[in-house]
């Protein structure tokens, strides 16, 4: 049977596969997150081995395949058919690979830390209860008042290996000059206290309906009561794909007749959290501010 009656023949069923291969590579990275979401396999398993490791390899790939598909399909007529299914894998494997290729970008310009807090000066303490949920949970980053970023950063992060949390955070929060050289924050914003003329109570009222918004599993309920003069909540961020859970501390007390709120949010595994942690801290902060007509300054 010829090429045309068949629409396309060998080149067609290049195509096909090409489109396959592409699709599946999408539900390849799918599949990893979800199956460490649902406990099929560990977080070590599907964003180490599944995603880090075997996914580029993957991609190339499939990307290989549709390019390869694209030009055949270009041969001869009838075209159409090849052509658009090859077009159609090309641009699912160009997708995944621009998406492998950002997140690779996102990761080494941002700090290996996954810990973020609005004052390390004074940091806050998580209860003993949220410690012992975490624990049980078999969270591997322990909670400390000054940590340093693990050792094992130093092969992709030179020089961050050993060094104060508090410091590479303030770093990533502002513009600063370098062998002469200016670099750009790697966070949007600041990691900062917001203050209100309300009550601590009052505030704590406004930062739990956020939190609750927000879909936060709450751990601790903060005091609500017109007479509170410090209180804390404490909750859970689960993550959409993989399940990854960041414990959150808000803590409101009342400052040289103002109150004043400060905030910490930790990863509970993972050496770098990729500006998750800051993104959180800002976003909420923010939105408590708006809510409640808060300021940045005392």
């Amino acid at each position: 049977m010829s090429d045309t009656t068949n629409k396309g023949g060998w080149r067609l069923t290049v195509a096909g596969a090409a489109l396959g291969v592409s699709i599946f590579t999408v539900l390849w990275f799918a599949a990893a997150a979800l199956g460490s979401k649902f406990g099929l396999w560990g977080w070590q398993f599907g964003l180490g081995k599944m995603i880090l490791s075997w996914g580029p390899i993957l991609t190339f790939f499939a990307l290989g395949l549709a390019v390869v598909a694209f030009i055949i399909a270009l041969i001869k007529a009838p075209r159409f058919q090849p052509a658009l299914l090859a077009l159609a894998a090309l641009l699912i494997a160009l997708m995944v690979f621009f998406r492998i290729a950002g997140f690779g970008a996102q990761a080494g310009s941002l700090p290996p830390i996954h810990d973020v807090q609005t004052d390390w000066s004074e940091p806050i303490a998580l209860s003993e209860s949220l410690i012992a949920q975490r624990r049980s949970d078999g969270a591997l980053n322990e909670v400390q008042d000054d940590p340093t970023i693990d050792e094992s950063a130093e092969g992709r992060w030179p020089g961050m290996g050993g060094r104060r949390v508090a410091e590479v955070q303030e770093e990533a929060e502002r513009e600063r000059t370098v062998d002469g050289e200016t670099v750009e924050p790697a966070y949007d914003r600041p990691i900062e206290p917001v203050y209100f003329d309300q009550s601590p109570g009052e505030i704590a009222s406004y930062a739990l309906q956020i939190a609750e918004d927000r879909g936060w599993d709450i751990f601790s309920r903060p005091e609500t009561g017109q007479d509170v003069e410090r209180t804390m909540l404490e909750a859970t961020e689960t993550s959409t794909w993989f399940g990854f859970k960041d414990d959150v501390a808000i803590r409101i007390r009342a400052v040289e007749g103002a109150t004043r709120v400060d905030m910490r949010s930790i990863s509970r595994v993972g050496l770098s959290d990729l500006g998750m942690n800051a993104r959180r801290v800002s976003t909420f902060m923010d939105e408590l501010e708006s809510r409640a007509d808060g300021r940045r300054q005392p």
